[in-house]
């Protein structure tokens, strides 16, 4: 029988735990819980005392990302599950997605309705990542930045090196295993209101949702990306050429710039597909 690791990201998320660590306990009583202490200064240590839960601490705040890691690297499960340490996901769906596990898969994702999403800007930006990594995988994405998932621990260990140390680690993982050809299950889930405050900042994570659409397409298969970037430059001199040939009689500048960023970027999204492919590359 496979053991089951729990792993819990947690920055001061002492009022949240207090609540979800015993219905986790309660759920799944013979699993392997460790909450991953991300620089905490509030009672986060004392509350897993308290229910009698692992707790790997940090004297600095590392990023959700680097906690994931270590959490990752100090299981002992063949089975890992990631949970929030904010109580939106219920430990009562951990069996669920541990049933779909068990029909062939190598991931299974919660995957969120729009009712669970954090405002409407999230998401509306989770739809959009979503919508492009469909597109990219040929495979349905349901909720591609979802934290609530469950893996086979060696699987998802052939990708630690990949993981950002930031919030982006749910995507990095989803598209590393297609990119692997490891089967990705989704199972529907209502996340709960948080507990206490978000971390997420409006500006900074703006700048990091638009670096994660840049990171689907180089994670799985850059070419995807940039050949269609790349016919629109052309396109686009094409187009400038031919009226500036009907009205001026003669070749501009912004024609031959607008064919010279198509070839680059052509040959860019080239280097970085073959990059991507080293990336994957395991040594037998």
């Amino acid at each position: 029988m496979n053991r089951l690791s729990i792993i819990l990201p947690a920055k001061n998320e002492a009022p949240a735990l207090a609540v979800l660590l015993p219905r986790l306990r309660a759920a799944q009583p013979e699993a392997e819980i460790i909450v991953v202490d991300d620089g905490s200064i509030d009672d986060t240590r004392s509350v897993c005392k308290g229910s009698g839960v692992e707790c790997l601490s940090s004297p600095y705040s590392m990023g959700n990302g680097a906690a994931i890691k270590r959490g990752a690297r100090a299981a002992t499960g063949d089975i890992l599950v990631f949970m929030d340490g904010d109580g939106q996901h219920d430990p009562a769906d951990v069996a669920r997605l541990l049933d779909q596990l068990n029909r062939g898969y190598d991931m299974v994702v919660g995957a969120r309705d729009w009712g669970s999403q954090a405002g409407v800007g999230r998401g509306l930006a989770n739809t959009l990542y979503n919508w492009l990594a469909t597109r990219m995988t040929g495979h349905p994405v349901l909720d591609l930045t979802s934290g609530f998932r469950a893996v086979r621990a060696d699987k998802f260990r052939e990708f630690l090196h990949l993981l950002p140390n930031g919030f982006s680690y749910p995507t990095t993982s989803t598209m590393a295993f297609f990119r692997s050809a490891y089967p990705v299950a989704y199972v529907p889930i209502k996340a709960a209101q948080r507990i206490g405050k978000s971390h997420i900042k409006p500006l900074r994570d703006g700048v990091r949702f638009l670096l994660i659409i840049f990171k689907i397409a180089t994670l799985y298969s850059p070419l995807k990306l940039f050949v269609p970037a790349s016919v629109v430059f052309f396109l686009m001199g094409c187009v400038n050429y031919a009226w500036t040939f009907i009205h001026e009689g003669r070749l501009t500048n912004m024609s031959t710039l607008l064919w010279s960023a198509a070839v680059i970027v052509f040959l860019i999204g080239l280097v970085s597909e073959q990059i991507t492919a080293l990336t994957y590359r395991r040594d037998q």
